[in-house]
């Protein structure tokens, strides 16, 4: 069965004078490439791509991340909600920024994230993550509600869980579900064609769902692609990147 594959790959170079961390992500709808600099234990530059997306407007998000320039690491890692409002960023890269900041904080040199989730099939399917190889994660998902396992049982995907997952779960373990969360949200995207939308939504969420601007963020027609049977393909094209010490 076709599934929605995502994976998000970092890499943490240290040196004496600063920390460059990259990270790529990529599924059947996004492709995209932060870099970050730290140093003094602070957010000194960042930089982006928008390699594929599902909109022309989604790369221009990428300066607004900016935002997080100044910010101490305890900062992001702890109080970022009430930093920078995620509503006029790209939630991808957002995502991507601190993550590749957590991972740098655990002292990682490298961490990569890679999701499985098959088409639903009557509202229900199984969600899988993989945290460097080791599959962390596995829920039975039913109308957008965790089923199982019993630790899960219960959690809407859509309401609530950022909140329950930072309270009830570890660190680790938390970043984890909220990655799936994120995946199993997006993968009902495959229930539907794209492509007959001329434009984004003004639902708020997101840059491109802005009300100012979301007419005018049109449909990368074709831009969806299905990696079910190659997932090895995923993050192929950022390998070299990644490994470069430099933004």
């Amino acid at each position: 069965m076709p599934s929605f594959l995502r994976r998000i790959e970092i890499m943490v170079h240290r040196a004496n004078s600063a920390t460059v961390i990259k990270c790529a992500l990529e599924d059947d709808y996004h492709h995209f490439r932060v870099a970050i600099t730290i140093k003094d234990n602070t957010i000194n530059a960042i930089d982006t791509a928008g390699l594929r997306t599902p909109y022309s407007l989604c790369a221009q998000a990428g300066p607004e991340l900016e935002a997080l320039q100044g910010l101490a690491i305890d900062e992001v890692l702890h109080t970022l909600p009430q930093r920078i409002d995620a509503r006029l960023q790209c939630t991808h890269q957002l995502d991507m920024a601190g993550l590749a900041v957590a991972a740098m904080a655990k002292g990682a040199d490298q961490r990569r994230y890679d999701i499985a989730v098959p088409r639903h099939v009557n509202g229900g399917t199984t969600a899988r993550l993989w945290r460097n190889g080791e599959e962390i994660l596995c829920w039975q998902i039913e109308n957008n509600f965790i089923v199982a396992p019993p630790k899960f049982a219960g959690v809407s995907l859509q309401r609530g869980m950022a909140a329950w997952a930072r309270t009830t779960l570890d660190t680790d373990m938390a970043e984890a579900a909220l990655v799936l969360r994120r995946g199993a949200v997006i993968s009902l995207g495959r229930l539907r064609n794209l492509d007959l939308e001329q434009h984004a939504k003004p639902l708020g969420y997101c840059y491109v769902q802005q009300t100012e601007r979301a007419s005018q963020a049109h449909r990368m027609v074709g831009s969806t692609l299905d990696f079910s049977d190659n997932p090895a393909s995923l993050c192929a094209d950022d390998q070299d990147w990644l490994k470069t010490p430099t933004m």
